[in-house]
């Protein structure tokens, strides 16, 4: 059988960073074809933010760790590297998931101290990536959130959301919810060079539609904006223009940081798609991590009408203070 060697009690040569995370099994199916599931037994579910990082939350969940969405950009690589696994390939592949999250997750908020405060999903790596296809950790993440009186907010670049919405239809009737969806390009080629995992922008403005049409708001994330490639005032007309014709309530724009690991990762991939660009990017980031401040001030000028333009200046339009880009900085230590 071909299950037989997935047993737990097989010796599969589990990495020594695995080992220190409660470690269970190695996992592949034919359905996830070029992904490996690592399970794992977590020691908490809620994590902490630490008041340093000036985000609007102070708690998270994360029920995996690496992405299969694979987006060139994402801030959470370097997070693979605290497991002995490498923040390029790795992490989209080597897919770490919390069995018994929910368990661990209502036992928490079981507790007399716990203050019901909200709680983000969605801020490290996507809690409806594709293996949330196979493991289904969502709906009993936001059924006990709800049952304890607990607010939530996800935010997602994953369709597979739509089969949640029932419930979180049925939960915002209780406690606060709040969802966004993450969608940054417009291009479809584009996006599907940058973001290989991810569901088609059409495919994630349909999402947008499907959620308002489920009676919740839907804040967008158009995030990050990429230089020289997404950032001109034509093509951002265009996908807030589409966002505003899908229903979305409201929206956040800013650039791309990066930082760490990202940033070897990112260059390598515009190295072979657009050579062109390898050099105004090192002059752009050649001061680190983030974009100069007249860059920003830049593309907030011309985001600003735009955005007013298309109606989508709701409460949490503004661009947001540069701490957020370091989510997954602070957020590394507490995700297990």
């Amino acid at each position: 059988m071909r299950w037989q060697a997935q047993a737990v009690r097989v010796d599969d040569g589990a990495l020594p960073g695995l080992a220190r995370i409660g470690f269970v099994r190695t996992v592949k199916t034919p359905q996830f074809e070029g992904v490996t599931f690592h399970e794992v037994l977590c020691k908490s579910a809620l994590n902490k933010i630490p008041e340093a990082a000036m985000l609007p939350f102070r708690f998270t969940v994360n029920g995996y760790r690496g992405c299969s969405h694979a987006c060139r950009y994402c801030f959470a690589r370097p997070t693979h590297e605290y497991l002995d696994l490498d923040s390029g390939n790795d992490f989209d592949a080597q897919i770490v998931v919390k069995t018994n999250v929910v368990d661990v997750l209502r036992r928490e908020l079981r507790r007399p101290s716990w203050q019901r405060e909200t709680v983000a999903l969605g801020t490290n790596t996507d809690p409806y990536q594709r293996a949330e296809g196979r493991y289904a950790l969502m709906p009993g993440i936001i059924a006990a959130l709800a049952d304890s009186g607990t607010g939530m907010s996800i935010l997602t670049k994953g369709t597979l959301l739509r089969r949640d919405l029932p419930q979180l239809v049925e939960a915002s009737t209780e406690v606060p919810v709040s969802l966004a969806v993450s969608l940054a390009i417009g291009d479809a080629e584009l996006q599907r060079d940058v973001e290989p995992g991810t569901p088609s922008p059409a495919a994630r403005l349909e999402l947008i539609s499907a959620i308002r049409e489920a009676g919740l708001d839907c804040h967008v994330m158009v995030a990050p904006v990429l230089p020289y490639l997404t950032d001109s005032t034509e093509h951002l007309d265009d996908l807030l223009g589409r966002l505003a014709v899908a229903g979305a309530t409201s929206v956040t724009v800013f650039g791309l940081h990066l930082r760490g690991a990202t940033r070897g990762w990112f260059m390598g991939w515009l190295e072979r798609s657009h050579p062109a660009l390898v050099g105004p990017y090192r002059t752009l980031y050649r001061r680190g991590a983030y974009l100069p401040s007249e860059y920003r001030e830049d593309l907030r000028r011309r985001v600003g009408p735009l955005v007013a333009r298309h109606g989508l200046g709701g409460p949490r339009a503004t661009p947001p203070p540069r701490p957020v880009q370091r989510v997954a900085e602070v957020l590394q230590p507490t995700l297990f």
